[in-house]
């Protein structure tokens, strides 16, 4: 099967790669892309498959998302962003959201994620409680990635390799401190950091802990810190399908 994604205008796709250069300078200047990652994936993570709800639709625009308390902190990204969005008003706030964290991977060193628009904002905000616990184990990461989004151990894996990038802040999770060495570059590390065990300085969630204790992960961890390669492959599918729940369909 074949994804079939909505046509564009040359306009909007034009304006596509305008705010891509832009929003490259920002994070590149601003040093935000931990911050920016945060915001696409908390925009997208709140798909249920079930009820068709929630997902990567513009809906972090409502101070009623914002507020959720696993978004504490995203309304920094969002005023960070401001000024380039209304740069861009043809831009839904959906593909600017989305856009925003495939950029954020690609400055620090990331795999190029495919980005397709095209996805419509929507009106409603999802409820709240849709996005994992950091200080659950692998029966929440399944129940939440696979049971509610419809993704794969290997993505579940994959994006948690995301947090080579950022740290946590004790005001905003409970949790403070950095998952690698070097925060604001993108690579394997935080898999290699996992198997090398806990580091003074370094954080490791509940949830980090998990894809240890899981033979099926535990075997992707271990793949992932031999082979970048592997990591940013499996890590650029992940966060496209990521960013698409709910939009496009098969054919």
């Amino acid at each position: 099967m074949v994804k079939v994604y909505p046509v564009v205008s040359d306009e909007y796709l034009r304006a596509v790669q305008g705010c891509k250069r832009k929003l490259r300078g920002l994070i590149s200047s601003k040093n935000c892309a931990p911050i920016m990652l945060r915001l696409a994936w908390h925009s997208a993570g709140t798909f249920e498959r079930c009820s068709r709800t929630g997902g990567p639709f513009g809906t972090m625009r409502f101070p009623a998302e914002q507020a959720h308390a696993a978004n504490s902190g995203l309304d920094i990204a969002l005023r960070l962003l401001e000024p380039i969005r209304v740069q861009y008003p043809i831009l839904t706030h959906a593909d600017f959201y989305q856009l925003a964290g495939v950029v954020a991977v690609e400055v620090t060193g990331g795999p190029e994620v495919p980005f397709h628009p095209g996805r419509p904002d929507k009106d409603e905000p999802p409820v709240e409680g849709r996005l994992p616990n950091a200080t659950e184990g692998t029966d929440h990461l399944r129940t939440v990635f696979t049971q509610q989004m419809g993704l794969t151990d290997q993505d579940i894996v994959a994006l948690s390799g995301g947090h080579t990038l950022g740290r946590c802040h004790i005001e905003r999770s409970g949790f403070e401190g950095p998952w690698t060495e070097n925060p604001l570059i993108f690579d394997n590390s935080y898999f290699k950091e996992l198997l090398r065990g806990e580091t003074e300085g370094l954080l490791q969630l509940p949830t980090d802990k998990a894809l240890l204790t899981d033979p099926k992960f535990h075997s992707l961890v271990k793949t992932f810190a031999a082979d970048e390669d592997a990591f940013f492959a499996a890590y650029a599918d992940a966060h496209q399908k990521l960013s698409e729940l709910g939009f496009a369909d098969y054919a």
